[in-house]
């Protein structure tokens, strides 16, 4: 009986050794999974982030050292480009530029979220009729090319007197980022629990004041993921801005074009040009990650 008692243990210990052997075997084969992952992963992000550096460093180079070839990494540094686009110089000034896309840019997105907060409502909570084809209706507004339509609306903006006004950027930003912002806050405002709106409703609340005090509180991370990406898509867009625009209303893409010339491309100017009317848009993105990162996910898990 002891004989049996005992081959039964040497047994049992011996499968707990061998399966104890196979769970390191398969750790050490998820971390080294998770390693070789991790390397991928930030080889990927530096070349992702390669030409933003590069550009970055070749604004601190003379312009002679720019447009060497092959390109001079360990030049001399120096910020005669940012002086430059600074006016340092005599050069134009770049600030009405700059005032320009933050103005067009601030107010269109602005507008952009007092129409789409109750539109999504209207197509996530209180559904209208066929609002499906509603959805496609905004989504195909965004299937015609933009050149397709720069003709008409240039021909609209010279009959109004409306060239070179800020004004007309804001209106062309509006219409153009409304239908994301639609298509955006419509998933976000699905997650918004209907109960809380009802209470509200319940307590007498009308329709104003439950966008505001209920609805844009709880949605708040899509709502401002949704105002940064408009904001940034109405800061980088040139087309319409480069021909509907001049002296007056020329906003700051526009003026990066000015370092293209006849007599060739400044291309260290143009890389702190770059890298100034870059900033914004960044800073935008860093003060309100924590929100863009909430929003993005909302909806992610049901």
């Amino acid at each position: 009986m002891s004989a049996s008692t005992a081959t039964t243990a040497s047994a049992s210990a011996s499968a707990s050794a061998s399966a104890s052997a196979s769970v390191n075997a398969l750790t050490r084969r998820a971390r080294r999974r998770s390693a070789a992952l991790g390397v991928v992963a930030w080889v990927v992000g530096i070349a992702f982030c390669l030409p933003a550096l590069w550009m970055v460093l070749t604004s601190f180079h003379a312009e002679a050292d720019a447009a060497t070839n092959p390109p001079s990494i360990a030049a001399a540094l120096t910020l005669d480009g940012y002086r430059t686009f600074f006016g340092g110089g005599g050069g134009p000034t770049p600030w009405p530029p700059l005032v320009n896309s933050l103005a067009a840019s601030s107010f269109s997105t602005v507008l952009v979220l007092l129409l789409a907060l109750p539109a999504a409502y209207a197509l996530s909570i209180r559904r209208v009729r066929k609002w499906t084809d509603v959805m496609f209706f905004f989504l195909s507004t965004k299937m015609l090319p933009v050149v397709a339509g720069l003709l008409p609306v240039y021909l609209f903006a010279k009959n109004t007197g409306l060239l070179d006004n800020i004004w007309l950027l804001v209106l062309l930003y509006t219409s153009m980022n409304l239908p994301i912002a639609v298509w955006m806050m419509q998933s976000f405002l699905a997650d918004v629990p209907v109960s809380i709106i009802e209470a509200a409703q319940v307590d007498g609340a009308r329709l104003p004041t439950v966008l505001r005090r209920v609805v844009a509180p709880v949605a708040g991370p899509g709502i401002a993921a949704t105002a940064l990406i408009c904001f940034i898509f109405s800061w980088n867009e040139l087309l319409f801005a480069r021909v509907l625009t001049g002296v007056v209303a020329g906003t700051a893409p526009v003026h990066l074009t000015t370092f293209v010339t006849s007599q060739g491309l400044f291309l260290a100017q143009l890389c702190a040009a770059s890298v100034v009317v870059s900033l914004p848009v960044l800073a935008a993105g860093y003060a309100a990650q924590d929100k863009l990162v909430q929003g993005l996910s909302l909806g992610a898990v049901k």
